[in-house]
C-alpha cells in the first residue's frame, strides 16, 4: 500500500488515480481495494470519487487552499521582529556583552510571557533568516561524552565557576559558582560573585552538606583553590624542590577530608563537560535577561539568576536524563539511591564551625602568643613552643572573625577579632 506521508498528487500522477476511481465506477475493485492502492483513508476516497464524477474531464488533484497556510499573524510577526533586533542592537553586536549567538528558544519564552504569544521555533527561525537575524552554527569537534556515569544521587557533585561580563551594563565582571549533581543534573548551588576565594568554595560546600546531605565525592578543575599543581604554582609559598603535585592540602581538600568526601580533579576542562553545558545554558539566559533589565547590582543578578535556576530544576526536561532534575532527584530520593549522608560534626569537633573554615597552623612562642598574618595574638590554654590548629570563620555581614583554637583532639577557646585586624586575608 502506498505511503500516506505524502499528499496524493504527489504519489501518484493524474492518469493513475483516474484509473483507479474508473476500474470502481465499474465494479471491477471494491471501494476498500481502491482507496487501500490509493493510501488514503475511506472518507478521503469517497470524496474524490464524488470530485471525479462531477468534474470528469477538469478532475484534478491539487487542492487549492482559500486562506494561507500557518500565517504568522502580523502582530506576532511585529513581536518576533522587535525582539530579535533587540538581541543584535543589544547583545549580538555588543563587544562588551560575551555571546555572539542567537537564542531562538529564548525569544520564544519571551514572546509567551511578555505578549502572552505562542509559536513555534521553526516560525521564529524563518523570520531570523528571511531578515538576517541569523548566524550558521559553527562545527565543534565532539570533546566529552556526555552520558550520565553514575546511579545515585551524591554520588558525584560537579563544581565549577565561571568568570564573565553576565550584566554588561554593571561594567564588571563576576563569578559563577555552580554545583550540579550528577545523576539528577539538578544544580544544587549557584551564586554570584564579586571576587573568588577559598572561602566562598567552603560556603558553597557547606550549603549543599546542611540542605541534602554530604555527597559521596566532588569533581572539580585543577584550579589553585582546588588543588596544588607543581611549577604552575611555583609561586606558591608551600612550592618546594620535594613537593609535587598534590602534596600540599588546599583548603577545599582540607574540608574534604574533614568530611571524608572523596576529591576527583579533571585532567582537562573537556572532562568536566556536564557541568559545562549547564554553565553555557546558565550564562546565556542570565547575560540575555540582565540586558534587557539593564542590570547593574549583582543582588538583582542574583534574584535573576535564582529564577533561572529555578526553571532548569523544575521545568526543564534535560536533553541526556530526558527527565526535569528536581523529578529525578526526587525519585531517586524516594527510591533510596542516594549517597548523601546526613550531616553530622565529626568528633572531636564541637560545631559546624569547626569544619566549614579556614585552616591554619601556627607554633606558640614562649608568651603563649601566634602570630597571624602579621597579628600578634594570645592563645587561651596553650603552652609555651605548641603547635595550634586554628579555624578562622569570617563574618561578613559583621565585619568579625572567630578564632577557634584546637591542639590535636583539644578545643582550646574561641577568640573573636575584627576583620580589618586581618588586612591581608581575602574572603
Amino acid at each position: 500500500m502506498a505511503s500516506m506521508s505524502q499528499q496524493l498528487h504527489k504519489r501518484f500522477t493524474k492518469e493513475q488515480v483516474e484509473d483507479i476511481l474508473s476500474k470502481y465506477e465499474k465494479r471491477q475493485i471494491k471501494a476498500k481495494e481502491a482507496y487501500r492502492y490509493l493510501g488514503i483513508s475511506k472518507s478521503r476516497f469517497f470524496e474524490i470519487t464524488a470530485k471525479y464524477q462531477k468534474e470528469n474531464q477538469s478532475f484534478s488533484l491539487i487542492y487549492s487552499r482559500t486562506t494561507p497556510n500557518n500565517r504568522v499573524p502580523e502582530t506576532v510577526k511585529k513581536h518576533i521582529l522587535s525582539e530579535l533586533s533587540f538581541e543584535k542592537e543589544k547583545i549580538i553586536d555588543n563587544p562588551n556583552v560575551p555571546t555572539t549567538r542567537y537564542n531562538y528558544s529564548y525569544i520564544r519564552e519571551l514572546l509567551f510571557e511578555k505578549y502572552h504569544e505562542r509559536t513555534s521555533l521553526p516560525t521564529i527561525i524563518t523570520l531570523a533568516k528571511e531578515h538576517d537575524f541569523w548566524k550558521p552554527k559553527r562545527k565543534k569537534p565532539k570533546t566529552h561524552d556526555r552520558q550520565v556515569l553514575t546511579n545515585f544521587i551524591g554520588e558525584l557533585i560537579q563544581h565549577d565557576s565561571s568568570h564573565h561580563l553576565f550584566a554588561p551594563d554593571a561594567l564588571q565582571k563576576w563569578y559563577l559558582i555552580t554545583s550540579i549533581d550528577d545523576y539528577s543534573r539538578k544544580l544544587v548551588f549557584t551564586d554570584l560573585l564579586l571576587s573568588e576565594t577559598a572561602w566562598v568554595h567552603i560556603k558553597a560546600v557547606e550549603d549543599v552538606c546542611l540542605r541534602f546531605g554530604i555527597p559521596f565525592s566532588y569533581y572539580v578543575d585543577q584550579h589553585s583553590i582546588f588543588r596544588y599543581v607543581k611549577d604552575r604554582d611555583r609561586f606558591s609559598i608551600w612550592t618546594t624542590y620535594t613537593k609535587f603535585t598534590g602534596d600540599v592540602d588546599t583548603q577545599w581538600d582540607s574540608l574534604l577530608k574533614d568530611l571524608s568526601v572523596k576529591p576527583i580533579f579533571a585532567l582537562s576542562p573537556e572532562a568536566k563537560g556536564k557541568v559545562e553545558r549547564p554553565y553555557q545554558w546558565l550564562q546565556d539566559h542570565l547575560v540575555r535577561t540582565c540586558v534587557r533589565y539593564g542590570i547593574t547590582d549583582i543582588q538583582k543578578g542574583r534574584a535573576i539568576l535564582k529564577e533561572e535556576v529555578r526553571l532548569y530544576n523544575s521545568k526543564r526536561v534535560h536533553s541526556v536524563t530526558g527527565e526535569i532534575p528536581d523529578i529525578r532527584f526526587n525519585r531517586a530520593l524516594k527510591e533510596g539511591k542516594t549517597l548523601f549522608r546526613p550531616f553530622a560534626i565529626p568528633k572531636p569537633y564541637q560545631s559546624a564551625k569547626d569544619i566549614f573554615a579556614l585552616r591554619q597552623q601556627r607554633m606558640t612562642d614562649g608568651y603563649r602568643s601566634i602570630s597571624l598574618y602579621g597579628t600578634k595574638l594570645k592563645v587561651p590554654k596553650s603552652e609555651c613552643y605548641t603547635q595550634v590548629d586554628i579555624r578562622l570563620v569570617p563574618g561578613i555581614q559583621t565585619g568579625t572573625i572567630d578564632l577557634r583554637f584546637w591542639k590535636k583532639d583539644t578545643f582550646l577557646g574561641l577568640q573573636t577579632i575584627l576583620a580589618k585586624d586581618l588586612p591581608t586575608v581575602r574572603f
